[in-house]
This record gives structure tokens, sequence and C-alpha cells, in this order.
């Protein structure tokens, strides 16, 4: 990870935050990027600077919601209508 930070300079403690799904891995990367952080002698808390986005947090909490009314969505709706795009 650390050269990774070196190519793109980010060693230089310049890296304000990182946003990402909320996917739990997302949340062990930013911990070992705390880590390597650390041990460049840079200070970057993983929970203030991982930043989750909004947009999903928006979908998860309206999934969740929409569940609870037992409404159902159409599921890959997308496929039927760029088939129908394609084959017209």
């Amino acid at each position: 990870m650390k050269d990774v930070l070196n190519r793109f300079e980010f060693t230089d403690g310049r890296l304000l935050g990182i946003t990402t799904d909320n996917t739990s891995s997302n949340y062990s990367m930013t911990s070992e990027l705390q880590s390597t952080l650390e041990a460049c002698g840079i200070d970057w808390p993983a929970l203030r600077n991982h930043i989750p986005c909004m947009v999903d947090v928006i979908q998860l909490a309206l999934g969740a919601f929409m569940s609870s009314l037992g409404v159902k969505g159409r599921s890959k709706s997308w496929e039927a209508h760029d088939r129908n795009q394609q084959f017209g």
C-alpha cells in the first residue's frame, strides 16, 4: 500500500479523506491506510476521515423502508430495457 501512496504523493499528509460505499472491506482498508500513514509519521484517523457515500446510505435506508412496507421492486429492469433498445 505504501508504494501506491508514494506513487500518488499521499505520504506527505495531503490525504484529507476517502469516500466509499458501506462494504465492510472498505472499513478494513481505511484502518490499514491509517496504520500505513502512521508508519510514515502522518496522523490520519480513519474514523474521522472515512466518509461513507451519502447516496449509498440513502439507498440502503430507502431499501430497508420499502422492504418494511412489503414493496418489491423489479430486479434487473435495466437488462430488459437494454435488450429492447438493441433488438427493439
